[in-house]
């Protein structure tokens, strides 16, 4: 079955183009086998970064998705660390974080926007 996040766009979705963000919101990515606590990681679209450079490293909350330099977005899990510099361009909801950390690899994945509350 298909596993679907919702997704708050933030703090750093001005990091990419505007067509990364449609593609993020509307294409399905597969759960990577190299997912692990620390990490949802998936294969798929690359997302188009609208700026260069890194960001300081910033302590993030669980679910807060980061892409790191190959495009490719990762979900941070249970034992996450800080972004090591990687824009993160939203955050899953808690109550979609359960599912994410029990999918398989090759598992869909499609992020869903939704308003903040």
């Amino acid at each position: 079955a298909e596993l679907v996040l919702r997704v708050v766009l933030g703090p750093r979705e001005d990091w990419f183009t505007p067509r990364a963000q449609a593609v993020f919101t509307s294409r399905t990515y597969r759960v990577s086998s190299a997912s692990n606590r620390i990490g949802l990681r998936t294969r798929g679209p690359v997302l188009e970064r609208a700026r260069s450079g890194e960001l300081l490293s910033e302590g993030m909350v669980l679910g807060a998705v980061q892409v790191p330099p190959d495009g490719r977005p990762v979900v941070f899990l249970a034992d996450h660390p800080t972004t090591g510099g990687y824009p993160v361009i939203g955050v899953v909801r808690a109550a979609d974080l359960p599912a994410a950390a029990q999918a398989a690899p090759g598992t869909p994945v499609r992020f869903i926007p939704v308003r903040r509350r």
